[in-house]
């Protein structure tokens, strides 16, 4: 797309923005502009660069080329305090306020009005009470401890401390996590008000709804590339998940694995009704049958890995029922999963899966121990035997079952994970992004593993960001959005069309595929 950096009429102008960590390049040659009192949505998948670039911005990492010019000047801050002090103020996730002072002192923190050398507390919070009576939070008491507060009110109080040092340009990461539908109107309120007083907002949200609502316009960053900048008039949900996942929303793929006949006869291994918990789950209902592998779709934010946690036992469901072979079963933790048979490869392989400085073989048998043992001795040899099994059976690149688990690939470290539960004979495998982080061959002997444990009976709930991989492996493709199950696709409707139409539409979405 053409560059429109040439127009003067912008508050911010980022030029060639390049920034390199040890193997990998976060942002390559990125451009990214805002106008004077506009809502700029920042999107893109994770690992698109977004939050590199922000931190380039804000001076948390410094850039390794390209320019910088707000407000008509040229900067380059070495840290967030000078950023601030150009008149950049930036709202996180989690707010860094200081929750034992009031609202009053959290609003002019370091900068509190002074008279005859003391601080005139008078005057803090009669302004701090001006700065929130004119966001329409008259009800606030500006005197209250910072903690007292809602958590809709904290966000206010840091955009209020943001207006108190009259901030020019106001980044927001995630700033709706939290909030309730009701919460979320006042703020975008607020935010429409200073932008009439030409603050400028980059907004940065895995909720579509809310950046079609709030933003003028969008720039899309995908492997850390510029993809483009578009008015939100040009833009369809559809043509904007398109967008950040590089791919056209109207081609379909071949499914490499054909789906297999009479699926809908087969009992299911497991059948939850009416999930919830909090707002990440919400009333979701998903059945898995035996060698069926059932996909899980949907963009960051949906809730793909909490509903995978609550069946598996890690979180705990507030309403619902899980049945497992048509008996209601009870999970209080994963440890009654696992005595059900059931399997679970987290996403964070590094930090939940593998335990690094342990050998391949304890990595892998550490969960059959017991099965191992006689008279609570362990038998190494019997040990021995089923690592080695399992390391010819899945082609695990190892110089041996003594080699630490810390020096294979991730492709190869992935394969141990899933032969250690393999040794368990699970009924249930629940695969959270099982070929995250590893190279294309990785990736092709993972799907066959998968592929091979469906066809030998074993039933898989696959959770993925990358529809070709949920396409090539799957029977079914159950769609999340915000927490909510918004529709389903069965082996002859799955396609990327199909599945980006259900997360940009939701329960429509399956007629409009239809009627097409």
């Amino acid at each position: 797309m053409t560059s429109q950096l040439a127009n003067e009429d912008y508050l911010l102008k980022m030029k060639g923005i390049s920034k390199s960590f040890p193997g990998v390049k976060a942002l390559q040659q990125v451009d990214f502009c805002v106008k004077p009192g506009e809502a700029h949505a920042l999107m893109g998948e994770n690992g698109a660069g977004k939050s590199t670039l922000v931190k380039v911005l804000t001076g948390i990492h410094q850039r390794d080329n390209g320019e910088i010019v707000f407000d008509g000047n040229s900067i380059s801050p070495a840290n967030a305090a000078q950023a601030q002090h150009a008149g950049i103020s930036t709202i996180y996730q989690e707010l860094n306020l200081i929750p034992d002072l009031s609202v009053a002192e959290n609003v002019f923190i370091g900068r509190e009005p002074r008279k005859m050398g003391f601080i005139d507390w008078k005057t803090v919070e009669t302004l701090a009470k001006d700065i929130l009576d004119k966001m329409g939070l008259e009800d606030v008491d500006v005197g209250e401890p910072f903690t007292r507060q809602s958590v809709a009110v904290q966000q206010m109080v840091a955009i209020a401390r943001a207006v108190s040092i009259s901030a020019r340009l106001l980044v927001m990461d995630e700033p709706t996590s939290s909030l309730s539908e009701k919460e979320v109107g006042i703020l975008f309120d607020v935010i429409r008000a200073l932008k009439k007083k030409n603050m400028s907002v980059i907004f940065i949200s895995h909720k579509l709804d809310e950046v079609f609502e709030i933003c003028d316009r969008a720039t899309i960053l995908r492997d850390g590339r510029l993809v483009g900048e578009y008015p939100m008039q040009d833009l369809t949900k559809l043509k904007m998940i398109s967008l950040m996942i590089g791919r056209d929303a109207e081609s379909v793929l071949e499914r490499k694995r054909e789906a297999a006949d009479g699926l809908g006869d087969r009992q299911a291994v497991m059948a939850a009704t009416g999930l919830s918990r909090g707002r990440k789950t919400r009333e979701v209902s998903i059945d898995v049958k035996t060698g069926e592998i059932l996909g899980v779709a949907g963009l960051l934010g949906s809730g793909r890995t909490e509903l995978a946690r609550i069946v598996f036992g890690d979180h705990k469901q507030e309403s619902g029922q899980i049945k497992v072979n048509d008996k209601p079963v009870s999970m209080k933790s994963p440890g009654d999963a696992i005595r059900l048979g059931f399997g679970f490869c987290s996403e964070d392989r590094k930090e939940e899966g593998i335990f690094p400085n342990m050998s391949v073989m304890d990595n892998m048998t550490m969960a059959i121990l017991p099965k191992l043992s006689k008279a609570g001795v362990l038998s190494q040899k019997a040990q021995r035997e089923v690592a080695e099994t399992y390391i010819s059976k899945m082609r695990i690149a190892t110089s041996g079952p003594d080699q630490l688990i810390k020096e294979l690939s991730g492709g190869n470290q992935q394969k141990v994970l899933l032969a250690r539960w393999l040794c368990k004979n699970p009924v249930l495998m629940i695969l959270d992004e099982p070929t995250r982080g590893i190279d294309v061959g990785g990736k092709s002997e993972i799907e066959s593993i998968i592929t091979d444990l469906a066809d030998k009976g074993v039933a898989i709930l696959m959770i993925s960001s990358e529809l070709e991989e949920l396409i090539r492996s799957c029977d079914r493709i159950a769609v999340l959005s915000e927490g909510k199950k918004v529709g389903e696709l069965n082996a002859k409707e799955i396609s990327e069309d199909g599945i980006m139409h259900m997360m940009a539409h939701g329960h429509d979405a399956r007629e409009d595929v239809h009627d097409e």
